[in-house]
């Protein structure tokens, strides 16, 4: 059914400016394609004349109001606006999370990435072989970051065909845009969680891709994606053989780098003949213009302009570098350097699958790296908030289809309250954000950054479909 949105906008025009629309409206057909942005238009004007001009009636529209007080927010996105509303929607993406590590959300104990590894991540990827655990798993999972208004996500799987395939038929059944990924590990893995081969893995991943093929064969929803889990897990022949068929397929690419010095070193050791972490993949084939570099934290400068030449991308999970003590990304560096930024959860390595806790999570963690001696490292609230949308559109290579409300564009979206002191003492309220009223739009949002959860995520649409409302 066509749609017909009215009332507040707010979106990310550039890494550094939010633009906020008032009073206005957004035409979405039945496709899920906004086919027109009106300013100054209210239901009557665009029955009388918007709806002419785009040949449609009153009859086939479904009409969608902001109530007094709230307002559509499209993208993470600044400029001061006339009048108080507190309501926003937005549209975000996470680059980089585990869909099988969910259930060990929030447990690492003390434990560094390689040791987190065998204590808690492969047993638990490893159990989820059995389907129905896979899918009690899958679902909540899926559930709960649509309720944290992810739209977009970069999963991975396990190694299990049976299993990966049933993430994506989860996606696709409850509306969420995903790429899905089997991972590829046949080394340096438990006997009991690995691939028999490098062919094997290869089949494996092609079965995948072939299943999804069969359930959304234009990738309208569901995308397949080569998953080499990193470098120490993975023989030379099984990357060589991933990259051939990344070459084949031109399919999109999602592994880790330079999270951790011990994992660093552990390259180092495993493959002497590279220059560096990033030129073992990079001589694999597996660093293109369609790679996604989780982390990052430790890169040198050669390694920075390679990802730049090979036009790679990178995922900035701040959360699970904290948690896990892997380091703290330096992002304006990266963003200095021409590299393109979106954010991950990295759950379970991170413990929230929500992007809005990555956003404030990158502010923080800017701040320490300026705490040591780099005060331009700071990130403002406009460059994190276009991380997590307009950036992980860029990220994933669907920059010209979601991250920000434009002509073309497809529906994907959040609708945010920000809950009033006003109606608190009424015993209404929305959400841990408090707004007095007097604040301007870039403090509520700032509020909304550092202050704000999932209860302030009223409903989510992915393509024009709502996929999530909160009752």
């Amino acid at each position: 059914m066509k749609s017909l949105y009215l009332g507040s906008f707010i979106h990310s025009k550039s890494l550094d400016v939010l633009e906020y629309l008032h009073d206005a409206a957004i035409f979405v057909d039945e496709k899920g394609i906004i086919v027109s942005i009106e300013r100054a238009c209210g239901q009557k004007k665009a029955e009388e004349t918007v709806y002419p001009k785009l040949g449609w009636s009153s009859s086939e529209v479904s009409v969608r109001t902001a109530k007094p007080g709230q307002f559509f927010f499209p993208g993470f996105i600044g400029q001061h606006p006339p009048s108080y509303s507190k309501h926003s929607l937005i549209r975000c993406t996470d680059t980089h999370i585990h869909a099988s590590q969910f259930p060990n959300a929030g447990i690492f104990g003390k434990t560094t990435l390689l040791d987190w590894l065998n204590t808690y991540t492969f047993p638990m990827e490893s159990s989820l072989s059995s389907l129905p655990k896979a899918k009690t798993v899958y679902t909540r999972c899926i559930q709960r970051t649509l309720a944290n208004g992810t739209t977009t996500a970069s999963y991975y799987a396990t190694i299990a065909v049976d299993s990966t395939n049933l993430l994506a038929d989860i996606c696709l059944n409850l509306g969420q845009r995903a790429f899905i990924g089997r991972c590829c590990m046949d080394t340096l893995a438990p006997d009991y969680y690995r691939d028999i081969s490098p062919s094997a893995a290869i089949a494996d991943t092609k079965a995948t891709i072939a299943h999804i093929a069969s359930i959304d064969p234009s990738h309208a929803l569901i995308t397949p994606i080569l998953t080499p889990r990193f470098a120490p897990s993975c023989s030379s022949e099984l990357m060589h053989g991933l990259g051939a068929l990344h070459k084949e397929t031109n399919l999109p690419i999602q592994t880790h780098i330079s999270e951790n010095k011990n994992e660093i070193e552990l390259v180092n050791k495993l493959f002497p003949g590279h220059k560096h972490y990033t030129g073992v993949y990079d001589d694999h084939g597996l660093l293109t213009s369609k790679t996604i570099l989780a982390h990052g934290v430790h890169l040198s400068e050669d390694e920075v302009d390679l990802i730049k030449d090979r036009k790679a991308k990178i995922s900035h999970c701040p959360a699970s570098n904290s948690a896990i003590t892997s380091g703290t990304a330096k992002v304006r560096w990266l963003l200095e350097k021409g590299i393109e930024i979106g954010l991950g959860t990295d759950m379970s390595g991170g413990y929230s699958p929500s992007i809005l806790e990555a956003v404030r999570q990158a502010c923080l963690v800017s701040r320490h790296v300026a705490m040591g001696g780099e005060d331009e490292a700071k990130l403002s609230i406009e460059e994190v908030l276009y991380l997590g949308t307009r950036g992980g559109a860029k990220v994933v290579g669907l920059e010209d289809k979601i991250g920000g409300f434009g002509v073309g564009m497809e529906w994907d979206a959040q609708l945010i309250g920000l809950g009033s002191v006003e109606e608190s003492e009424k015993g209404v309220n929305e959400g841990p954000v408090d707004i007095f009223g007097w604040e301007s739009w870039d403090d509520r949002v700032a509020k909304w950054v550092y202050n704000g959860d999932d209860r302030n995520t009223l409903a989510v649409w992915v393509k024009g479909r709502l996929v999530h409302e909160r009752k």
